[in-house]
């Protein structure tokens, strides 16, 4: 039985590894929750999966949680990033599902780490802020990580009987995003809307924008770089429209495997809840012949900028990875509550990156210094104008 402790479970990947929970209740069980504000999903979550603990981001939220469970039994609430902590250590848990958006997402999958439960990974912001720390912490504690993104997850996945010798690179696909088909001079204009509507998955808000930037590949390739230890001359990004190849595999040999399904996450969290066996899933089969046709292009890194500043981050090491990340997020956030233009979330990023002087082999508490400054200069370049 794998009892799960699931951060971030009123988000798009939460609810998608509690729906995998429901198709296998002889497999999972859920004992801790954690999430941010959204209580109304939350308590129809804590009624249905009955955890022991919940955490919530704030005490209003708690009380909200309180108010909407009634006469329910209620689990402990937490509150804030020590609620998330908590979640992540709680002790009958032996798998933490990081499924938070952000940096605020290290310290949890740490605390984890120092509990040795498994680790299923769909944070991506933990290795790209905190990378060697965290997988230095995972090796000395023992502890798998499991990469739950789809990109990583095939990789993974094409990596089981292989020697890790006999790869010369891996391809990391990209579907472009929701603006893929416009030309530099027309992205100026761009709206949220248009922005938030991805042509193939149902993602959060953030990553949907950081997919359309193609900073969301940017932060894969170097997830990739710490999961798989390849040096970033190894990895490789390609444009895949359809979404049906999630990455391949290139041996010295030139053989080439990749891993193909429809655009469903619930088969890497499934595949990460269940490894190294696999389960029936309740989705849509891949149909090869329906869809006749699949379309690859050159990645343009012109028209990405970001993807280039992520392998130029990921290449200098140190904190620079940490401040793309803080930066991004603060520029996003910015491009969400309409403060910015869909462009200047690149002017920014890239500025801030510029002026920061990196430290080699980093501590936590570095790193951390580094994300606070990049947040503040990002919030000083926008209210300078």
């Amino acid at each position: 039985m794998k009892r799960i402790a699931l951060l971030g479970s009123t988000g798009s990947i939460g609810t998608s590894t509690l729906d995998v929970v429901e198709q296998h209740p002889e497999s999972f069980s859920v004992v801790a929750l954690a999430a941010g504000t959204n209580v109304e999903v939350l308590a129809e979550q804590v009624k249905k999966f009955r955890p022991q603990l919940v955490s919530v981001g704030t005490e209003e939220a708690a009380f909200a949680l309180r108010g909407l469970l009634g006469s329910e039994a209620k689990p402990e609430i937490a509150v804030g990033a020590e609620g998330l902590e908590q979640v992540a250590r709680h002790p009958e848990a032996n798998f933490v599902m990081t499924a938070v958006v952000g940096s605020v997402g290290v310290a949890p999958t740490l605390a984890a780490i120092e509990e040795g439960k498994t680790i299923g990974l769909a944070n991506k912001e933990t290795l790209v802020s905190a990378g060697p720390v965290v997988m230095k912490a995972a090796k000395e504690k023992g502890v798998q990580i499991i990469p739950v993104d789809s990109e990583h997850s095939a990789i993974f996945q094409c990596l089981q009987g292989e020697r890790r010798e006999d790869v010369s690179k891996v391809i990391i696909t990209a579907s472009g995003g929701s603006f893929r088909h416009l030309t530099r001079d027309e992205l100026a204009n761009v709206t949220l809307e248009q922005a938030l509507a991805h042509p193939n998955w149902n993602m959060g808000a953030k990553i949907t924008i950081d997919s359309a930037t193609m900073m969301n590949k940017g932060f894969e390739v170097i997830e990739a770089h710490w999961l798989f230890d390849l040096p970033y001359k190894q990895i490789d990004t390609i444009l895949h429209y359809e979404s049906i190849i999630h990455s391949m595999v290139e041996f010295k040999d030139s053989a080439v495997m990749a891993q193909l399904g429809t655009p469903d996450m619930r088969v890497p969290i499934q595949y990460a809840l269940s490894y190294p066996t696999r389960m029936p899933l309740q989705t849509e089969p891949l149909n090869l012949v329906k869809l006749g046709t699949l379309h690859f292009a050159v990645m343009d890194f012109e028209r990405y900028p970001l993807l280039q500043l992520a392998y130029e981050c990921g290449k200098a090491g140190g904190t620079y990875t940490a401040v793309l990340n803080a930066a991004n997020e603060v520029a996003v956030d910015l491009f969400l509550k309409g403060s910015i233009g869909f462009l200047a979330i690149e002017q920014i990023v890239r500025k801030i990156c510029d002026a920061h002087k990196g430290i080699t082999n980093p501590t936590l508490e570095e790193i951390f210094a580094a994300d606070q400054w990049a947040r503040s200069q990002a919030r000083a370049f926008v209210n300078n104008g």
